[in-house]
């Protein structure tokens, strides 16, 4: 039974106003509990940081996903070490590496799903600007290496770095496709959302493949094609 998770990334509470006011941790997982948001991307490399995240999450009832910029495979030891102790639905991580060639990334990918795999926790790779998914034909070419990899899948990266006539035609629609197939979360930010949870991202998690962009059509395709599995 798959099952909606709607997260907030705590780096997009980050207001960067020009007098460097900023609101405080707390205020922020106040702001996000009253929103109704069922938990937070929380970055896991800081392990006092994500403690103390955690423990007002775990008070009231929500949950979090454990996010991670590894530049090596042996970066993510401790941040499994960090969600054995504190817990998390899944590890996002985004890989901070840019080799030219997919052969350079397989020993990447292979290590960071073996350590996840080891520790029986799931991992999802994000598709993310800067990072090892930034192109999207070159992320194409790591899901032919790949095809069970797990996503988180930040559209937007892809729309913007390709820059997609409107409208989409169906050479993207369908390229696009193969990336939400593989997604099991997107990144997503929505006006509704920007209006009542200031600068929110939500993050859907374990949904299977259901992503939004454009005018709302993936979502649609996503989600009717869920409903016929």
């Amino acid at each position: 039974m798959q099952k909606l998770l709607i997260y907030q990334s705590l780096w997009a509470m980050e207001r960067r106003r020009p007098d460097g006011l900023e609101w405080s941790l707390q205020e922020k997982l106040e702001m996000i509990r009253r929103a109704g948001f069922d938990g937070c991307g929380v970055r896991f490399f800081d392990r006092d940081y994500a403690r103390e995240v955690t423990a007002f999450l775990r008070a009231h009832g929500m949950s979090w996903q454990a996010q991670c910029y590894p530049r090596t495979v042996d970066d993510l030891k401790p941040i499994i070490e960090h969600v054995q102790e504190l817990g998390a639905d899944h590890i996002n991580l985004q890989p901070d590496v840019r080799p030219y060639r997919v052969e350079e990334c397989i020993p990447y990918i292979d290590g960071w799903r073996r350590l996840a795999h080891d520790a029986k926790i799931p991992l999802h790779i994000e598709t993310h600007r800067d990072r090892m998914t930034t192109d999207l034909f070159f992320t194409l070419h790591l899901l032919d290496c790949f095809p069970d990899l797990r996503l988180t899948a930040d559209l937007s990266h892809y729309v913007v770095g390709r820059e997609f006539a409107w409208p989409i035609s169906e050479e993207n629609h369908a390229l696009m496709h193969r990336i939400i197939d593989n997604a099991w979360g997107s990144m997503a930010a929505s006006p509704a959302a920007s209006k009542s949870r200031s600068r929110s991202a939500s993050r859907i998690t374990r949904t299977g493949p259901i992503c939004s962009w454009a005018g709302g059509r993936w979502l649609q395709l996503a989600t009717a094609a869920r409903r016929r599995s």
